[in-house]
C-alpha cells in the first residue's frame, strides 16, 4: 500500500479504537501523539490538526464513521508488515487506557476478520495478544451480528477536541481532569 494512504490507515485505526468505547481518555491520546512523535508513525502531519479533524468527522456521526473506517480496511491491500504494524497499533491504544471494555474487544475482532494475516504470524511478534485472536468469529453470519450487535449498542458521544484534551494533560502532573 502507497505510504501515505497506510499512515492514514494507521492513524485512522488508532483514532477508531481509541473512541470506539465512547470514551477518548487522556492516555490514549498521549500514546497517538507519542507514537507519531518518537516513531512518526503517521508521517509528516500536523497530529492535533488530523486529530482534530477526525473528531469533527466521528461526531458528525459516530457509527458511519467507524463503519466507513472498517469498509477503508477492508478494500485497503496491506503486506503482512503492514498489518502487524496495524494490529500493534490498535492494541495498543486499546490498552492505552489501562482497561479494556467488551466493546473494544469486539470493535478489534471486527478489524481483525478484515485483514489476511494468520494469527500464528500475530502470536509470534505479540504473544500477549492471544486473547484478542480467540476464535469466536466463526462465519461471515456471526461477523456480521457482532459488526450489528457493536452499533447497536455503542453510540458515541460528542467528543471534546484535541486540544481541550491536552489543556487537562498539561495542567495535571497525572492527566486526569481536577
Amino acid at each position: 500500500m502507497e505510504q501515505l494512504n497506510f499512515n492514514e490507515l494507521l492513524l485512522k485505526t488508532a483514532f477508531s479504537c481509541m473512541a470506539c468505547d465512547g470514551d477518548i481518555d487522556k492516555r490514549e491520546v498521549k500514546l497517538i501523539k507519542q507514537l507519531h512523535k518518537d516513531k512518526h508513525i503517521f508521517g509528516d502531519i500536523d497530529i492535533n490538526a488530523r486529530l482534530d479533524d477526525l473528531l469533527l468527522d466521528i461526531n458528525k456521526d459516530g457509527n458511519q464513521f467507524l463503519m466507513d473506517y472498517l469498509k477503508e480496511l477492508k478494500v485497503s491491500n496491506l503486506s503482512d508488515s503492514e498489518e502487524l504494524n496495524l494490529i500493534q497499533v490498535a492494541i495498543s491504544t486499546i490498552k492505552a487506557d489501562d482497561k479494556v471494555e467488551y466493546s473494544e474487544i469486539k470493535f478489534f475482532k471486527v478489524i481483525r476478520a478484515k485483514l489476511s494475516i494468520d494469527n500464528d504470524s500475530i502470536l509470534k511478534l505479540y504473544p500477549d495478544f492471544e486473547e484478542y485472536l480467540e476464535r469466536d468469529i466463526i462465519s461471515d453470519s456471526y461477523l456480521t451480528r457482532l459488526k450489528n450487535d457493536f452499533f447497536d449498542t455503542q453510540t458515541l458521544p460528542k467528543f471534546d477536541t484535541i486540544s481541550k484534551i491536552d489543556n487537562i494533560l498539561l495542567d495535571s502532573p497525572d492527566g486526569k481532569k481536577q
